[in-house]
């Protein structure tokens, strides 16, 4: 028996096929944790996993096999009890376990009880998607006979057929008040504190390291946050920031180049913003594949559909912008070479109120007679705002999303409303709508004016920028 000074060891246990590798997937944030499957009886050994809170051990966590026939366990160790003998549960389990049984009809059973001897307590998993049955009773039983801690977890309780409310009345029957509902594909925000917080009420003597664990994990959470933030505040100011410049002269070659150049553009702000996308999940740590946009699905790694289509940005509730380079090459400004300084910084400046392609019907002569024969290309303030919905969506879907999920993140659905009635429109939370047709943040138009900001370089001006444009994002 280990000592109560160790770090505490929990028994995730249950049922065949309940979701136990999953809650120990999502605990860890480790896709690759063990194997998850719709076929039962998937793990046949004890795995084990540590959580650490500030470089040291926590918790150490058991995935156990499925018990599989509770009923006829109970059946045979009643038998090894002779008649008018008064056995506790400890006694029972270990007799059970001392028997040839436990290595050949029962094996499964028994390595479940012995992770539960040795451990400080128990998460007993339930599929809430399932009915109460008998067996879950002579489960639950056969661990309360091993005299450690028992927290049933209610599992999967975001499916639409979850029987949670059955399940508490059943558990309350047999003395289990203390139920956590913890979904491992869809975890609340707040589920492992509650989980935790839980788990401390039952095993007061290891509640400061608990708290410690809770403490660590908000902490890392803030951190992870706060890190996904700043790399999309990062793709944002990049985007801002491009500039690719023509010195075709005007003249038939020049709609060629021009054309040619746009192309270039769109390919590098779409690679910018896939390497945005791999940072992200990285960071949570989830794989290249498990984010797919309804829209504009992840297919092999890559934005299937072209981010620049402006039904593309319809359905997403972004208006183009007044500037459409080369025809149809939508999301592509065009600013002019004006005695040295682009129409683009010159608007920075307050000397213009715009750079766009269409400023040469607005200016008319004037501008086209100072023109050098050079043209930059930018970012249309519509892609920006298109990619800052579309990475603000991923985040929110990441940070709700566990590691368990099998299915890639289904994206755009909330973000398609471009048609909606005004009413609809003006619930949308206000950051979303503020993005959509709102003045985008001045930061971005300070970025405007920095082309040199376009790569990954470091500098000082730069990351002031990044912190504004943090707030934007929230």
């Amino acid at each position: 028996m280990h000592a109560m000074n160790d770090t505490l060891r929990l028994a995730v246990v249950g049922h065949t096929n309940t979701g136990k590798t999953s809650l120990l997937r999502t605990l860890a944030r480790d896709v690759g944790f063990g194997e998850v499957s719709d076929c039962a009886g998937t793990t046949r050994h004890v795995e084990g996993l540590r959580l650490m809170a500030d470089g040291l051990p926590a918790a150490e966590l058991f995935d156990t096999p499925g018990m599989e026939d509770a009923i006829a366990l109970l059946e045979f160790s009643d038998g090894l009890v002779a008649a008018g003998e008064r056995v506790d549960g400890p006694e029972r389990v270990a007799r059970f376990l001392a028997s040839e049984a436990a290595r050949g009809r029962f094996e499964q059973e028994a390595k479940v009880l012995r992770q539960m001897l040795a451990s400080d307590a128990a998460l007993y998993v339930i599929d809430a998607r399932d009915p109460v049955l008998p067996k879950h009773r002579d489960e639950l039983e056969l661990l309360a006979a091993c005299a450690r801690p028992v927290l049933p977890v209610l599992n999967f309780v975001a499916a639409p057929n979850a029987r949670v409310a059955d399940w508490r009345a059943a558990l309350a029957r047999l003395g289990l008040h203390a139920v956590v509902s913890f979904d491992t594909v869809a975890p609340p925000l707040d589920g492992e504190r509650e989980l935790f917080d839980t788990l401390a009420t039952l095993i007061h003597a290891h509640r400061p390291r608990l708290q410690a664990l809770i403490d660590a994990r908000a902490r890392e959470a803030d951190a992870r946050r706060a890190a996904a933030q700043r790399l999309v505040a990062e793709l944002l100011v990049e985007l801002a920031a491009r500039r690719d410049r023509i010195d075709e002269p005007a003249g038939e070659a020049s709609e060629a180049a021009l054309k040619a150049a746009v192309e270039r553009l769109h390919a590098v702000v779409r690679a910018r913003e896939q390497a945005c996308v791999d940072a992200l999940l990285r960071l949570y740590r989830f794989r290249p594949d498990d984010a797919r946009l309804d829209e504009l699905p992840l297919a092999d790694g890559r934005w299937e559909d072209d981010l620049f289509n402006p039904e593309t940005l319809r359905q997403m509730g972004v208006r183009l912008g007044t500037g459409a380079a080369a025809g149809a090459a939508a999301g592509v400004g065009v600013d002019l070479m004006v005695g040295g300084i682009t129409l683009g910084a010159a608007a920075a400046l307050g000397a213009l109120a715009g750079g766009l392609w269409q400023t040469f019907g607005h200016y008319g002569e004037r501008i086209a007679a100072r023109l050098r024969g050079h043209r930059e290309l930018t970012v249309d303030d519509a892609i920006l705002r298109i990619v800052a919905l579309r990475q603000r969506e991923l985040l929110a879907a990441l940070e709700g999303r566990g590691h368990a999920a099998m299915q890639p993140i289904e994206l755009g659905r909330a973000a398609a409303t471009a048609a909606v009635a005004p009413a609809v429109e003006s619930a949308v939370d206000p950051v979303v709508r503020q993005w959509r047709s709102g003045a985008l943040p001045a930061a971005l138009g300070r970025a405007r004016a920095h082309p040199e900001w376009a790569g990954e370089a470091a500098d000082a001006d730069k990351d002031e920028v990044i912190a504004e444009l943090l707030a934007a994002l929230a």
